[in-house]
């Protein structure tokens, strides 16, 4: 598992001797949300990111999903993030009948279209607050890992200097061309599903009446989405394209599609920038190794359809970080099994995207008569079947994502929490404002005693009356619920998720094979 290292410049051997709890690859929203957490819980977190400080991150990614949002909000920060953008709260796939998002179960029933810089602005000013040491420019050129640590050869100053990190855990979030997963010696099997995309930020000389301008054709396919600056995203593929992504591209091309998708070009002009990429549908067989593992588009990616790249890879990251934090912190009964089953809950929600998203590319790249005329009776007939409208709301949403309830526990273990109303005190009065402590909460009727020494945040119901119990995870799922409780019930409960609060000095967190099934925590 080592990268070649490359000698050339100057070796810094001061940082030799450092220990850092975590560093984090790749300085993205993911990365930049996994830091940020770790950090909160009290680790020492180092980010790398191989961009300049000053370049601009041009990315794909502009919609931000219900659950994504759920995830900030118990962070504090959704409110904010909701300033930056629009709301859609319902969609027309293929021309069909409306889809309203009003229907999901959440303060958030709506997309929210805003572009990922603004994502990653929030996300880095966090976790510099935090107290994340943040170091751009600084370019992973070799991992290797031992028993005990992983050790991370990195070259900074455009390749001047080169220096030497030493961590407990390392975590990939650089993106799908990964070079930790690289590293690792780690397959990514998959394939080009779409070839010769055009994507542009544009202005609009007569901009569409609705909030989307959205249409696939015989022959292409053309997207616009405003980010409410007087920049539009522009998305284009033409059936006859071929070219490379080195290839050149001009706004011409891009125009052309538009016309032909949707019958005008909205009078596009002066591209901030332009480029043609292809899209491919990937997945990474295990998101751990060792003590290192995978997040966000270096452990899967997918064709942008639905808008769940980003979204997803965010999910990868709140769902890891308690875990690390956990197992670093001692405050877990079986630390190995916690941090595998990351990858035993989030590699099949990555395999579920490349489907859905897969999915809906194809329908858009139909050929032929009646393969068109199937996607229209499909698009016309979903809203009118009620589970089918609500399971496909619920999956591209996140709001029906869940994981596997753990060995011995019943649904609805394992299943996303709702914003629970509880009874007023100094962590709010709804569940994802007492998650922003970083923890587990508990919630129970009055008069049941809090397990001595456990890290968590123990809360009432609103309404006196009600009985039942309920463990959430600091990611905001169900631990464990049940009706009413005992004392002795809630204390055995919790203790097979949580130890009482000691900080673990090296145990406890380490190396595990990546050649079997993972163990279920």
């Amino acid at each position: 598992m080592t990268l070649a290292k490359d000698t050339a410049g100057t070796e810094d051997t001061e940082g030799a001797a450092d220990s850092i709890d975590v560093v984090v690859v790749g300085a993205g929203p993911t990365g930049l949300l996994l830091a940020g957490d770790l950090a909160a819980a009290g680790l020492s977190v180092t980010l790398i990111e191989r961009r300049p400080r000053t370049a601009a991150n041009l990315t794909r990614a502009f919609a931000v999903h219900a659950r994504t949002l759920e995830l900030l909000d118990a962070r504090g920060l959704a409110d904010e993030l909701l300033s930056t953008g629009r709301r859609i709260d319902r969609v027309r796939p293929f021309g069909g009948m409306a889809l309203s998002l009003q229907r999901l179960s959440t303060r958030y029933p709506f997309v929210l279209i805003t572009p990922q810089y603004e994502t990653e602005k929030l996300l880095e000013r966090r976790a510099l607050s935090t107290g994340v040491d943040i170091r751009y420019d600084c370019e992973l050129i070799g991992l290797s890992q031992d028993r005990d640590t992983v050790t991370l050869d990195v070259r900074t100053s455009g390749g001047a200097r080169t220096s030497t990190l030493h961590t407990r855990h390392a975590v990939g979030a650089d993106g799908v061309r990964s070079t930790v997963r690289t590293a690792l010696g780690l397959p990514f099997p998959g394939q080009a599903v779409v070839r010769s995309m055009v994507l542009a930020d544009v202005r609009l000389a007569t901009p569409p009446e609705a909030l989307l301008a959205v249409n696939g054709q015989a022959d292409a396919f053309a997207f616009l989405v405003p980010f409410g600056d007087g920049w539009y995203r522009a998305i284009g593929w033409h059936r006859d394209g071929n070219a490379e992504d080195t290839d050149p591209v001009d706004l011409d091309e891009l125009r052309a599609i538009a016309r032909t998708a949707l019958g005008t070009d909205h009078g596009m002009h002066d591209p901030r920038w332009i480029s043609r990429f292809h899209s491919d549908e990937r997945q990474v067989p295990h998101y751990r190794s060792g003590r290192v593992f995978l997040a966000g588009d270096a452990a899967h990616v997918h064709s942008p359809a639905g808008g769940l790249g980003m979204n997803t890879g965010l999910q990868d990251a709140a769902n890891l970080s308690w875990k690390l934090a956990a197992a670093l912190h001692g405050h877990t009964p079986d630390p190995e099994a916690l941090l595998d089953s990351y990858h035993r809950e989030r590699h099949p929600v990555g395999r579920l995207v490349l489907r859905i998203s897969g999915a809906l590319v194809r329908a858009v790249m139909a050929t032929g008569p009646v393969r068109r005329t199937a996607r229209s009776l499909g698009a016309a007939l979903l809203p009118r079947i009620g589970p089918a409208r609500d399971r496909a709301l619920g999956l591209v949403s996140g709001i029906g994502i869940s994981y596997p309830p753990p060995p011995g526990a019943r649904r609805p273990a394992g299943r996303r929490a709702p914003d629970l109303a509880l009874a007023p005190g100094p962590h709010g009065q709804r569940l994802y404002e007492a998650l922003r402590a970083g923890g587990f909460v508990l919630i129970t009727p009055p008069g049941l005693a809090t397990p001595p020494g456990a890290p968590l945040t123990h809360l009432h119901w609103r309404a006196d009356r009600r009985n039942a119990c309920v463990l959430v995870r600091p990611d905001g799922y169900i631990a464990w619920s049940a009706p009413s409780a005992t004392d002795t019930e809630l204390a055995a409960a919790v203790a097979a998720w949580l130890l009482p609060t000691t900080r673990a000095t090296g145990s406890g967190s380490g190396p595990r094979s990546d050649s079997g099934p993972a163990q279920k925590a």
